[in-house]
């Protein structure tokens, strides 16, 4: 099953700039990758936004803490970033890729593939987890 991928597209009123930069900053990360259910604690982050550098990420839900983690493969600014991902939904090389397309002024295109997966199931828990954390990216963006 590891060939299963996953692509999520959304347009996001925002320059491309703050957007690919809301990606590398712990303080934004915190506000928008948060459990697609919500949640009443924060998410916890800690990153080294360099190639190579590593990145962990901890969701609270009310009944359990959700670790992630990874690694920086490539970070092209303001239009690409790869990384590893680490959960206890996918498999340890799973990589995910963001690409950011200006479609016009002030509004960008975010294009985000994720590589191998456990299973189906496990493919389509992340296309909706990754589907709120974009539509909580538009949300976070427009309140900052």
């Amino acid at each position: 099953m590891t060939e299963l991928e996953l692509t999520v597209n959304r347009k996001i009123a925002a320059p491309r700039e703050k957007v690919f930069n809301a990606w590398l900053s712990p303080a934004m990360l915190a506000k928008f990758m948060a459990p697609p259910f919500g949640s009443s604690e924060p998410t916890k982050v800690k990153n080294d936004p360099v190639k190579g550098g590593r990145f962990s990420i901890v969701m609270v839900t009310p009944e359990k803490e959700i670790p992630h983690a990874g690694t920086y493969l490539e970070i092209d600014p303001h239009s690409h970033l790869s990384f590893t991902w680490e959960s206890p939904y996918s498999l340890d090389d799973s990589v995910v890729t963001i690409d950011l397309a200006e479609v016009d002024a002030g509004t960008t295109e975010i294009t985000l593939k994720q590589v191998k997966f456990k299973s189906e199931e496990a493919r389509d828990g992340h296309e909706e987890g990754w589907t709120a954390i974009l539509k909580l990216l538009e949300t976070s963006l427009a309140a900052a």
